[in-house]
């Protein structure tokens, strides 16, 4: 028996994590297929990689925020099951790559230790809450975000809600205007608003819907202007219910929170959300602010005494680095944290730094950084020094030279093009040919390995995603090159504009040419997206259009940054193909698991839980029989309709009234223990009944 089964102290978590072992032995010995082990695996956070026979893990940290003792265990962990290096994610998570799937139970358990998982890090659920690293400290703010999002976070970890989805679903807090948080390409963006009514301050949210980047981005709608705190949660859990019942679930491309709302209307999908008030778990959610995340600050360490060797490079450090945060006499410290890497050396030093001689908690930023907080103005020599030591005082945070890129084809199965080998190269560029970009923070540069934008090209001023070009029977590396996107604050943002594709080799030339472009044409102090604006599209692409030319191809075009062989062109099916191996027995056997659920959940009190593992589980019967007669079920409003149509109408099955009446009972009861036991007993009799017409249908096989 393995130790992880006695010392995690949380009977869920440990619940968890054993599952996450019998299903890796079940599939090992081909008792369960591809398609539904990956399912499982993901919503666990391990992401099959590039390279065979190993995964990529997701460990989930809301809203980047952790203590030294978590790097600590982060470090440890990575060092034992992994390669030791640490990468950021632009949802400010902590990935680690090349683990044996089969010791995932026993990494998933040692993190568990420090209070860190890795449930629903991946998957089609509620992915990572992400919020401004500044949250908390930022002068502007109207108030701390941070628990706002831990309470959603905890909320919905977990929640059944959630853990079937069409696809993923993000949301972001964001701690000021000026949108941090990025609320405009998330499923739900919050932004931090605060009003008067009757001389007393409320607190409350703007709130943006339907957002999303990848091949088709696009910009969030406003449905709130103000959304009251406590509002929420119940409004987040609406909006789940109402994307997890009408939702795309064949068409990867189409499925989702966007294309839902842009089909259905949003006036229609907030008429939906009306109706289901009644079933949620709650009307209002009050969430504890007060004394939030209180840590010991150190006030009576000893300073020790720093000589600081380069003065030029300290002040430049201060100047593009540090933030005064709104308690006088701290500062927050940017590390730019070069294309998200760094290793468990390091981050043990840091970790040690941080707990020694600041609040010990760090937060993991959306521009793959890390941002210390509360070091007092006498400390900042120290810091610069220490930090020095580790390779983590680079000037130039959050500026043009501090860019922002997914994995790509290092590890990514739908990686087409080296973003990080880019990466590397244009950053030597700009530090060799614009070295005073290191004051600017106006432009942000971004990549992205294909079209899906995991590293957010389609929101930079200068963005890039990796494709190729045919050319006879040779296959060139290449990269679209976009310009002109941004954050513009307040719930507001821009997508860049498609200019020109060109080899990948002359990505380097090709910002070069945009850059000295900018500098000999802007007027005066003209921002990079103004001066775009004005130039207009068609410009860029006549600037840019002799780096497209192929007619010449020489040798080294034809290998991508970062390589030394000729490119082939190597997409892997990523997370969305497998074959299905007797899919209905599969569905069947998950709708016991989900009836078996909706019991435990009324033994422990918890009604809302019971009635939704119900709900799936008429879902999931209802389903399997569909798939039996080869019948598509795109969403379960279609699965709904589609069996009243096949089943019901037909009577091969016998239930009273239809099965939407059945089934919609959810939307017209609160979660009562009543309703819940009642529901329960519903699903029981509806799948004994379809049980017994698949065994009658085998027999006749027979």
């Amino acid at each position: 028996m393995l130790s992880f089964r006695t010392e995690i102290e949380n009977p869920v978590v440990q619940k968890d994590i054993i599952e996450l072992e019998r299903k890796i032995q079940l599939y090992r010995n081909d008792k369960i297929d591809e398609d539904g082990f990956r399912s499982l695996r993901l919503a666990r956070g391990i992401y099959g990689q590039r390279q065979k026979g190993v995964q990529m893990i997701r460990i989930k940290l809301p809203f980047g925020k952790l203590n030294a003792e978590q790097l600590h265990r982060i470090a440890d962990v990575s060092d034992e099951y992994s390669t030791g290096r640490l990468h950021i994610t632009t949802r400010q998570d902590i990935q680690i790559h090349y683990v044996s799937l089969d010791r995932t139970p026993e990494l998933w358990a040692e993190l568990e230790k420090s209070d860190i998982t890795l449930r629903e890090a991946c998957g089609n659920a509620v992915r990572n809450i992400t919020a401004s690293e500044t949250a908390g400290i930022d002068p502007e703010e109207p108030f701390d975000v941070s628990p706002y999002a831990d309470a959603v976070f905890k909320f919905f970890l977990r929640n059944p809600v959630c853990q079937e989805l069409g696809r993923k679903f993000k949301i972001s807090f964001s701690a000021t205007v000026h949108d941090r948080a990025l609320s405009f390409i998330h499923d739900l963006g919050f932004i931090a608003r605060i009003k008067e009514e009757k001389g007393q301050e409320i607190k409350g949210f703007k709130v943006m819907i339907a957002g999303g980047l990848g091949a088709q981005p696009r910009h969030a709608e406003t449905v709130f202007e103000f959304l009251e705190t406590d509002k929420v949660i119940p409004f987040i859990e609406s909006t789940l219910r109402i994307f997890d019942r009408y939702g795309e679930r064949n068409r990867r491309a189409k499925a989702r929170l966007k294309h839902l709302i842009l089909n259905m209307g949003l006036e229609t999908f907030l008429e939906h959300i009306k109706e289901e008030q009644s079933s949620l778990s709650c009307q209002s959610f009050p969430i504890e602010a007060k004394n939030w995340g209180s840590a010991d600050f150190k006030t009576d360490v000893d300073v020790p005494y720093v000589s600081i060797d380069d003065p030029s490079s300290f002040e430049t450090w201060k100047r593009t680095n540090l933030f005064p945060q709104k308690e006088t006499g701290l500062y927050a410290i940017g590390i730019k944290v070069r294309l998200g890497d760094f290793y468990t050396d390091k981050a043990r030093l840091l970790a040690d730094l941080v707990k020694t001689y600041a609040k010990d908690e760090l937060r993991l930023t959306i521009g793959q950084g890390i941002l210390i907080r509360d070091v007092r103005e006498n400390l900042l020599p120290l810091f610069f020094s220490k930090l020095s030591e580790m390779g983590f005082a680079d000037a130039g945070y959050n500026s043009a030279l501090d860019l922002t890129s997914c994995p790509g084809t290092d590890t990514c199965n739908l990686g087409i093009a080296s973003s990080t080998g880019l990466a590397n190269v244009l950053e030597t560029t700009l530090k060799e040919s614009f070295p005073k970009y290191v004051n600017n923070k106006d432009i942000s540069i971004k990549i992205s390995g294909c079209m899906n934008a995991c590293g957010q090209h389609s929101i930079a001023q200068i963005g890039f995603y990796g494709m190729s070009i045919k050319k006879g029977s040779l296959v060139i590396p290449a990269f679209q090159v976009l310009l002109g996107g941004g954050r513009q604050g307040d719930g507001k943002g821009r997508f860049a504009d498609k200019i020109i594709k060109i080899p990948s080799k002359r990505g380097p030339e090709a910002m070069k040419k945009i850059l000295y472009d900018y500098e000999d044409n802007k007027k005066g102090q003209e921002l990079f997206n103004s001066y775009y604006t004005r130039m207009g599209k068609g410009y860029f692409y006549q600037l840019l259009r002799p780096l497209a030319d192929t007619s010449t191809t020489k040798k080294d075009m034809l290998i991508d940054w970062g390589h030394d062989e000729a490119y082939i062109k190597a997409i892997g099916v990523g997370e969305c193909a497998g074959v299905v191996i007797d899919l209905v027995s599969t569905l069947l056997f998950e709708s016991e698991e989900k009836i078996e659920n909706a019991g435990s959940s009324l033994r422990e009190q918890k009604w809302a839980d019971s009635i939704y593992h119900s709900y799936s589980a008429f879902l999931n019967t209802a389903k399997a029989v569909l798939i039996g007669e080869n019948v598509k079920t795109n969403s379960q409003a279609g699965i709904i309709k589609d069996f009243d149509q096949y089943f019901v109408s037909s009577e091969l099955i016998q239930i009273e009234g239809s099965f939407s009446d059945l089934i919609y009972q959810i939307k017209r009861n609160e979660a009562s223990e009543s309703f819940a036991r009642k529901y329960l007993n519903d699903a029981k009799h509806f799948y004994e009944k379809i049980d017994e017409l698949r065994s009658k249908a085998i027999q006749n096989e027979l």
